[in-house]
């Protein structure tokens, strides 16, 4: 299994809404942002890491304009804490390894599939298509895939 961090080289190539979001908290617009709408298969890892976090079979449509998925693909490279944050409480999700800003979880996701909701935002992820799986690390994960579509 690769190693996953946070680098300051990493860090350094993030674009500026990028480094908003992941490094300062920040939350990108909603239905304005690379990954709200991508229907394609593949992985999102953390931008800043490469952490695989979520799958695009767990990927679903909210309605919320943020990309949003029903569970985690790898639940050990998330760290969920109380962010108490614009008045209200919710849980943020952040990387493991990447100490990254994610999104919010909530519990009104689909309830067959276990009703959450990963609320992510599409500056912290960097979608991995399925045809890249082996050249960029991903490999491992293709199988995975196999079984989606069988």
């Amino acid at each position: 299994m690769a190693a996953y961090r946070k680098s300051p080289e990493a860090v350094s190539k993030l674009t500026p809404e990028q480094y908003r979001v992941t490094q300062t908290d920040g939350t990108e617009r909603p239905f304005s942002n690379e990954y709200w709408n991508r229907k394609e298969p593949g992985l999102y890892v953390d931008v800043v890491s490469g952490e695989p976090l979520f799958a695009s079979f767990d990927k679903f449509d909210s309605g919320t304009g943020w990309p949003s998925f029903a569970r985690p693909l790898e639940a050990a490279n998330f760290v969920e804490k109380v962010d108490r944050t614009h008045g209200m409480t919710r849980t943020e999700v952040r990387s493991k390894h990447g100490d990254s800003h994610l999104g919010h979880l909530f519990p009104d996701g689909p309830r067959d599939k276990g009703g959450l909701r990963y609320c992510m935002n599409s500056a912290s992820l960097r979608f991995i298509p399925r045809d890249r799986f082996e050249s960029e690390g991903y490999g491992e994960y293709a199988k995975l895939f196999d079984k989606q579509e069988a």
